[in-house]
């Protein structure tokens, strides 16, 4: 058996026959297995089953199926290196997604990697980053950076609505307020939004948290009091001038100042955001990278509860299933709220 495998099935479903048994399968059964997993999990496991596979090929290990032992001395090595936990969890997912694929046991579950990984994870456990959280008035700021009018130096050319800057603007906007993630915020179509008295509502078919598209989960836009804060009217502002009436709702623009028919990655997210806080001065672009798709829920959070909503309410809107989970989000300088040790007269 060659280390080819599984990283072939995480590329292209036609490959799924071939590792899911003798018996060849059709190319809807094929499509299903593909759709078993998210795409960027897919991507994420063949990333982390190369580096695996590499590693087994340096130390002359076989991958698949992969001996305990291998796999306990690769950990070790990962953390010898400084690799985080979060890091190491996944590489360890993929081998395991790697031999379930081929029907065989799963080498994580051997009691050696087992006591191996407790260790590890006791003793290199760490905090895990968070974005800086990006809420008003910093928001306020970034998205009144954002450019409106697009001017050319071609002579007589006249000004354009600034179609980049607009998308900008309502992605910031929406992103803050629906607390989405960067993959729901790109996943967007026309067609999941629905018109209603207070603003709009947002119908997301799959999530993070929902990845079957069991139930649909609905975020709600609201209506703000003043039009250059408000998500639905930058929402609407961005389409408008991109003249979009259905299919992706925020896309790729061209350097001609025209929207494309291809929809941002998730990726693309943290890449607005980053240049977004820049412009607007609040960092520059060596501390840039402190912030993330993630700031605008993570601001959502922190910026909500500190006007007084309570977790029950937050977690209506960010759709988390644990209200421990939203208490990770307020940040420190709210540990001073209701806090009895304020109190002492010290």
């Amino acid at each position: 058996m060659t280390s080819d495998g599984p990283r072939d099935l995480m590329t292209a479903s036609t490959d799924a026959a071939e590792l899911l048994g003798d018996a060849p399968l059709s190319a809807a059964e094929a499509g299903y297995v593909q759709a078993a997993r998210a795409a960027n999990t897919l991507r994420g496991y063949r990333s982390d089953w190369t580096e695996f596979s590499s590693w087994c090929a340096e130390h002359d290990h076989e991958p698949l199926p992969a001996a305990a032992a291998a796999i306990s001395a690769y950990l070790t090595t990962l953390a010898g290196h400084g690799a985080k936990v979060g890091t190491m969890s996944r590489r360890l997912s993929a081998i395991r997604f790697a031999h379930r694929l081929r029907d065989l046991p799963d080498p994580t579950e051997n009691a050696r990697v087992v006591a191996v990984w407790e260790g590890i994870r006791r003793t290199h456990n760490t905090r895990p980053e968070q974005a800086a959280p990006l809420m008003p008035p910093q928001l306020w700021d970034v998205l009144d950076a954002c450019p409106t009018t697009k001017t050319w130096k071609t002579p007589n050319r006249p000004k354009e609505p600034h179609l980049a800057g607009l998308r900008d603007r309502a992605l910031i906007l929406v992103g803050f307020v629906a607390a989405l993630r960067r993959s729901e915020l790109v996943g967007l179509d026309v067609a999941d939004l629905a018109e209603h008295p207070n603003g709009m509502v947002i119908q997301l078919s799959r999530s993070k948290t929902n990845q079957r598209g069991d139930v649909d989960e609905l975020v709600v836009l609201p209506r703000g009091t003043l039009p250059r804060r408000c998500p639905v009217a930058a929402l609407q502002t961005w389409l408008e001038a991109a003249h979009i009436t259905d299919g992706p709702l925020f896309r790729a623009v061209s350097k001609g100042n025209r929207a494309l028919e291809r929809r941002l990655t998730a990726g693309v997210v943290n890449t607005v955001v980053q240049a977004a806080v820049v412009r607007a001065g609040l960092v520059d672009e060596a501390q840039a990278g402190g912030y993330s798709a993630h700031s605008l829920r993570a601001g959502f959070v922190t910026y909500a509860h500190a006007r007084g909503a309570s977790d029950r309410a937050i977690a209506h809107q960010t759709r988390h299933r644990s209200l421990h989970t939203v208490g990770t989000y307020i940040r420190v300088d709210t540990a001073w709220d209701d806090n009895a040790a304020t109190a002492l007269g010290l």
